[in-house]
């Protein structure tokens, strides 16, 4: 066989090495393609779940299994109902979010992780208005002053000079009725959110009686506001 034929067969056989190398790219490719698009089944939220909320109550109606593009699945999607009994949600979950390990825990992971409560206060709650929570300005991290308006005494003072917000729950609706001076009833419907701050045991006990004997707004404060000691605001000093 002369040079020529030699050269002319490696050719060939490196042609046909090409060739395969070519085809079996393809079909890998093919196959990691279609292992992409494959569906699997996974736990899916189909209303919205508050934190806090444990795994066990929202199970019964909160969740579907449903199919999600394996390319598309979250680290950590639970594919069934079995290993997060005895849980609670540690953030809010949304309709259509996938469940996943992480956003479940005791309630003292709540506690340390998502109120992260300062070493020397507690964690105190008290449901509020919009106007009186500065109309939604007010976040966690936010830092305010607590007022009470009292009724009987017909004063208003500042209770609190400066607190941090820890959290902003969910608002609920209650019905106000009023009786005018001629006798007439009108009723409303107010929205409540439930706020919680971090305090001391003795301004949680001043937040409590103000919440039961009086009626507590908020005051958004920065660093730079001036907070002052003042005396109790009524009708025979209001224009002083």
């Amino acid at each position: 066989m002369n040079r020529r034929s030699i050269l002319l067969l490696l050719a060939a056989m490196i042609a046909a090495l090409g060739t395969l190398l070519v085809f079996l790219y393809v079909q890998g490719a093919e196959g990691r393609a279609k292992e992409d698009v494959e569906s699997v089944e996974v736990l899916v939220a189909t209303q919205k779940i508050e934190q806090g909320e444990s795994f066990d109550d929202a199970a019964a109606s909160k969740f579907e299994i449903r199919e999600i593009p394996r390319d598309q699945v979250l680290d950590g999607a639970q594919k069934n109902f079995d290993n997060l009994d005895g849980l609670v949600a540690l953030a809010p979950i949304f309709p259509r979010e996938q469940i996943i390990a992480d956003k479940w825990g005791g309630s003292v992971d709540i506690t340390s992780t998502v109120l992260a409560i300062p070493d020397d206060k507690v964690a105190a709650s008290v449901n509020l208005t919009d106007p009186a929570r500065v109309a939604g300005f007010v976040n966690p991290g936010s830092e305010v002053a607590i007022l009470v308006s009292v009724d009987e005494g017909r004063y208003t003072r500042t209770l609190l000079s400066r607190v941090t917000v820890l959290g902003v729950g969910g608002t609920s609706t209650i019905t106000s009725t009023k009786t005018t001076g001629k006798g007439e009833s009108t009723t409303s419907e107010i929205p409540q959110t439930l706020m919680t701050i971090a305090v001391t045991q003795k301004e949680a006990e001043k937040v409590l009686w103000g919440a039961s004997f009086g009626e507590l707004s908020f005051a958004l404060v920065t660093k730079d506001s001036k907070l002052t000691k003042t005396g109790a605001v009524n009708e025979p000093n209001l224009f002083e």
